[in-house]
């Protein structure tokens, strides 16, 4: 299933709560916490990644995987956490309204 605009942002700041992870954890995860719904673009997350550490919201380190090869691993910042919130949120608010209306009888 394809990834509805504007929450790939917000699935990549939950994936790091837990702690860093690289690009290929980040995909992974996300590709098992949705039981396989949910497959990431390679392209996309690495552009969703730059973009929210330009904005403050991960702090990226090199690192080791536990294959010995070099890999960029990202953490959440202070400013990711509050952005995560508040996009949860947002998205648990529109998830809602969804709901409200695709539930409704028809007369």
């Amino acid at each position: 299933m394809t990834l509805l605009k504007g929450t790939l942002d917000v699935l990549v700041l939950k994936a790091l709560v837990w702690g860093p992870r690289h690009g290929f954890e980040i995909t992974t995860w996300l590709e098992e916490r949705s039981g396989g719904q949910l497959s990431v673009d390679e392209s996309a997350l690495y552009q969703a990644l730059h973009r929210m550490e330009r904005k403050g919201w991960l702090r990226a380190e090199w690192g080791v995987t536990e294959n010995n090869r070099r890999a960029r691993y990202y953490t959440l910042t202070r400013a990711g956490k509050a952005a995560l919130e508040e996009e949860s949120a947002r998205i648990s608010d529109y998830a809602a309204a969804l709901t409200t209306i695709l539930s409704a009888r028809s007369a």
